[in-house]
């Protein structure tokens, strides 16, 4: 019988599972008449939106992919045949082993998750034999899937790496996790709590089709927990130069003195500057600051439809020639250390080889944090380029004068899908329950714009085309860009999982720049191999101080070293100029403050 007191107890033969509780039916009318009201809102700002796109059958050309590989498959049907084959045996055998199991056997495993995959970390999904057998069957399935898929031959490389992308996607989608009868925990919950779960859900989900007016826009945090300026980008400084396109960021010393020669660091405008300074003890801007660098940062503006002709050339005149000429005012030293994070390094380059074109010596050093400059290998960030991507893309921005924050937030959360896209389905709208506050994934939701001309450029010639590393390609300020010019002392910093710059891809610059060259790769991804601080005691990095044309080769000759790789930069950074010049105070200098840190463009949201 089933236990109407409020509470929960387990119920025999269930495998744990408590006795469900039946819901509150005033909950249940109160949550179907908001359901009812908020609804109707939501069709209605969807069907707006719709009628404001212009209407494509197939935007992301996926459909002509999959049938080029139907085409490619069905030609060599003896492979699909061996593959079913396999599959069905190790089926058979998962039958038999669960029947056994059932009879008190006790089994191994025909098939396991991969390591680090938290979709089943409930221990139900193994001490249950029923969870157990869905569990080991849809990694079965999805072993199929993809095996077949990247066995298609015949494939040009970059169909072949969208129908696996694709491919991956719906598998993804398909994860018995993601549903409430085949998700051990979401049953546990509902029977627990008589579906509140569910219709605390249902209330989360229809607020987040609010936030996107029409579209989804899951919340991955509590972002009220959250505010720029007061718990984030903390560091003290002063902005001290603005252009419209950027806010020049001076940040206040902490030692009596400092190196010389300033620090000018430009994040990527994909994202905001604050990834390195999110807290004080993981922010590479405050750390720096503790070692004597005078550090200028700039801050990108988050541009809106009358931003919508500025280009690349626009980013290096009002972003980092501009800031070489505040910092001047500002300190009175015309040489610095220069860092490009990501698309910023793609900035940095780019405009050292224009200022290699005329004999402009200011920057020093060059530092890239992963950093692509050859896209010839651009990852799975390629999947979203092609031609008929593109025409989407680019009419969409026409008529805005930009692109949305949101799709791009949406296009970079797509490669890692179970941890940006279904982990929080599951915890949001099948357990009922609050993002939990991290002011990480509250900086991966506060997205950016991107200005119509600047990224139809930048996807065309540099991902599409690959012009940046063919020497006169491209032509920006009336010079023509040639990377081979740039003989500045080059420190170089990938992550070896990163999905967004491959380590392999910017290892290519190596062979590219004619000054010496020091690259280290960092462990973890993107963001976290970056961010990592020494006090943290994580992660691992590897140094070889030979360049051999081949990543494999480097890596097969390099050396780990224990944490973060940030004092060796430092070591390095230094070694080229270590001279120290009393501390300097932001806005008494040549230059008098505009405002705090971290300013105004950086508060600035795109759904504003």
């Amino acid at each position: 019988m089933a236990d109407h007191s409020g509470g929960s107890q387990p119920g025999p033969g269930n495998g744990g599972l408590p006795d469900i509780r039946l819901p509150d039916p005033a909950l249940v009318t109160r949550t179907m008449a908001e359901v009812a009201e908020r609804g109707q809102r939501i069709v209605q700002d969807f069907l707006k939106r719709q009628s404001e796109e212009v209407p494509q059958a197939d935007p992301l050309n996926i459909g002509s992919a999959f049938m080029e590989m139907t085409t490619r498959l069905m030609a060599n049907p003896a492979r699909v045949v061996q593959a079913q084959i396999g599959f069905w045996q190790d089926y058979l055998t998962l039958w038999s082993n669960t029947a056994r199991r059932m009879m008190g056997e006790k089994v191994g495993s025909v098939i396991d998750e991969p390591k680090g995959d938290r979709r089943f970390k409930d221990d139900a999904w193994r001490d249950n034999e029923v969870f157990d057998f869905i569990r080991q069957s849809y990694l079965l399935s999805s072993r199929y899937f993809t095996n077949v898929v990247n066995g298609t031959e015949g494939l040009d490389p970059k169909t072949a790496q969208k129908v696996d992308f694709y491919t991956r996607q719906f598998v993804d989608a398909m994860s018995p996790a993601n549903f409430v009868m085949t998700n051990p925990e979401v049953l546990r919950r509902t029977a627990e709590t008589g579906g509140a779960n569910l219709l605390k859900g249902l209330s989360n989900l229809l607020s987040d089709l609010e936030r996107g007016k029409g579209q989804l826009r899951i919340r991955m945090t509590d972002d009220t927990k959250f505010k720029v300026g007061e718990n984030i980008a903390v560091t003290p400084g002063k902005v001290v130069a603005q252009t419209p396109l950027m806010q020049l960021i001076q940040y206040s010393p902490t030692t009596e003195t400092v190196l010389k020669r300033p620090l000018l660091i430009l994040p990527p405008w994909i994202n905001k500057f604050y990834i390195l300074d999110l807290r004080p003890k993981n922010s590479f801007i405050r750390w720096a600051v503790e070692q004597g660098h005078t550090v200028f940062v700039a801050s990108w503006v988050n541009p809106d439809e009358e931003l919508a002709d500025k280009g690349f050339d626009d980013y290096m005149q009002e972003g980092v020639l501009a800031a070489l000429d505040a910092i001047e005012k500002a300190t009175g030293e015309r040489n610095v250390n220069a860092i490009g994070y990501c698309l910023g390094g793609t900035l940095l380059a780019t405009t050292l080889a224009y200022m290699a074109s005329k004999r402009d010596t200011r920057i020093k050093s060059a530092t890239y944090f992963v950093t692509m400059t050859d896209f010839e290998e651009a990852g799975e960030l390629g999947v979203f380029i092609d031609e008929e991507q593109l025409k989407s893309l680019e009419t969409k921005m026409s008529k805005r004068g930009f692109l949305e924050g949101s799709e791009m937030a949406t296009t970079f959360n797509m490669l890692r899908a179970n941890d940006l896209i279904w982990s929080f389905v599951v915890n949001n709208y099948l357990l009922g329950q609050d993002p939990f506050p991290f002011d990480l994934l509250y900086w991966n939701d506060d997205s950016t714009r991107m200005p119509a001309r600047m990224h139809s450029f930048y996807l065309r010639r540099m991902y599409q085309a690959n012009d940046l590393v063919k020497p006169g390609a491209i032509e920006l300020l009336g010079t023509r860009i040639d990377l081979r010019k740039i003989k500045v002392p080059t420190y170089m910093i990938s992550t070896r999982e990163d999905h967004i710059a491959p380590w392999k891809s910017t290892y290519r610059a190596t062979q590219i720049y004619s000054g010496p060259i020091r690259f280290v790769l960092a462990a973890s991804g993107h963001i976290a191999g970056v961010v990592n601080p020494p006090d943290s005691g994580k992660y691992s990095h590897w140094i070889n101080e030979e360049l051999p044309a081949s990543p494999d080769d480097w890596f097969a000759g390099a050396t780990e070293f224990s944490g973060s790789w940030w004092l060796d930069w430092n070591r390095w950074v230094t070694s080229i100029d270590n001279a120290r010049v009393p501390a300097r105070i932001p806005g008494q200098g040549g230059l008098p403050a505009i405002e705090d840190a971290p300013g105004s463009y950086v508060r600035v949201m795109a759904r504003d």
